[in-house]
């Protein structure tokens, strides 16, 4: 490999990464990958898919790819300090099987996870030791993870590590971080333990801050980035992080503090459904016609509707197409959206936030006797968009051809519809 090549320091002038032939990687990097089992061209296509996933232009493949590298080469890793509260570590598990690139291979070298009860290889007092440690080394400049809920009842005693309550752990840490990501719909905003009657008061982590007055050490709102998911994807964290670690800022959030490059659409927005649901084709009950052909699932109580995510753009578990649960037949029943998932009943029709469906839809194709014909609609939607001075001349025209088809009808033989075409 040439080492006086410099893949990265024009990459943004040419808009998008060239396909042939694609960019030669920094020896440092090259390396890297090649220990892990990555090869050139599957990281390339990984850098270019987990740019266009955070929402930022093709022509910053390139910072992306000089960030991964950066981090690959440097000693000093960003450090994370990941804690468990009321959860079933389903978060951690999904992040755990991340296939492109694994986990291990790629996103553990990008950061240093100095503690983490689930992942940790030390316990008792020598795991609590490395949390101490951590803290005490990195104050003001490692992100804190939190998996799970608040538990608020009680003074929080439904949960504690090492004897300490969520409430203690985070009097004690979040002050120091430099943001907080809150993992999965529990730590966003309660999840399936907040379900009424919620006995234990389980809260999301900003609630949590907010409700106790925990603040950065300068006194200062400690950030924090909701990645609700019942469980997250583990594709919206990487992007996250590796957003940060290119940009060096938190992603633009929406106003429940989610990564609009993530949250920022319905999921009914980008469901293969959708086209069913504008043509009112639905799934009645379970196992019909309908719900056999694909149809949407809106009557059945999908949630797609007043749900933001991206689930139907990046699926889950890297096995093929339609990995999620509309894809495979059931409803999206709205896990990563307050208010909605644990809360509502499963199959409770949604609230359309963007469009509001009728009760009754006609059919696709509806016989009108006398009215307009197909020809004639076809000439009606050639004209539809042009302006009022051509639509008085077309009516004329669809006339003729509504009666020379009329004529034609009665004769088949009739050169009526040829004539009333040249009209």
């Amino acid at each position: 490999m040439n080492n006086q090549q410099q893949p990265f320091s024009d990459a943004s002038s040419h808009g998008s990464l060239p396909s042939s032939p694609p960019p030669a990687l920094p020896p440092a990097l090259e390396d890297h990958l090649e220990l892990h089992g990555l090869s050139r061209r599957r990281f390339l296509q990984f850098a270019t898919s987990i740019t266009a996933a955070m929402g930022l232009p093709a022509t910053m493949t390139g910072q992306v790819l000089a960030a991964v590298e950066q981090q690959a080469a440097s000693p000093a890793r960003p450090p994370v300090i990941w804690l468990h509260f009321q959860e079933c570590t389903g978060c951690t598990e999904s992040l755990l099987r991340a296939t492109h690139p694994t986990l291990e291979g790629l996103i553990l070298d990008l950061i240093s996870l100095d503690y983490s009860e689930t992942l940790l290889a030390a316990a008792g007092h020598q795991a609590e030791q490395a949390l101490h440690d951590s803290l005490e080394k990195n104050k003001g400049n490692f992100i804190l993870v939190v998996e799970g809920s608040v538990p608020t009842a009680d003074n929080g005693n439904f949960c504690k590590v090492a004897g300490k309550t969520p409430q203690q752990m985070l009097h004690e840490i979040a002050p120091h971080a430099a943001a907080a990501i809150a993992i999965g719909s529990c730590a966003s905003w309660g999840g399936v333990q907040s379900a009424a009657p919620n006995p234990t008061g389980a809260v999301g982590i900003q609630e949590a801050l907010d409700l106790y007055g925990i603040t950065k050490a300068d006194g200062t709102p400690l950030p924090v980035i909701n990645l609700p998911g019942c469980p997250a994807s583990p594709y919206n964290i990487l992007s996250t992080v590796l957003y940060y670690l290119t940009l060096q800022q938190l992603p633009e959030l929406d106003a429940k503090h989610r990564p609009k490059f993530a949250y920022g659409r319905l999921i009914h927005e980008n469901c293969e459904r959708r086209p069913h649901f504008d043509a009112g084709h639905f799934a009645e009950e379970y196992g019909d016609e309908g719900h056999r052909q694909g149809w949407c699932l809106f009557k059945l109580g999908c949630k797609g509707p007043e749900t933001y995510a991206n689930c139907p753009v990046i699926e889950f578990g890297d096995v093929g197409g339609n990995t999620w649960p509309v894809g495979i037949g059931h409803p999206c029943f709205g896990c990563s959206e307050q208010g909605v998932g644990f809360h509502k009943p499963q199959h409770e029709q949604a609230k359309n936030v963007s469009v509001t469906s009728p009760s009754i839809f006609p059919g696709i194709i509806t016989e009108h006797p006398g009215g307009v014909t197909l020809t004639s609609a076809a000439v009606a939607g050639a004209i539809g968009g042009g302006a009022l001075v051509y639509a008085l001349g077309a009516n004329s025209k669809l006339k003729a051809l509504e009666e020379a088809e009329a004529q034609s009808a009665s004769d088949p033989s009739s050169d009526a519809l040829s004539e009333g075409t040249k009209a």
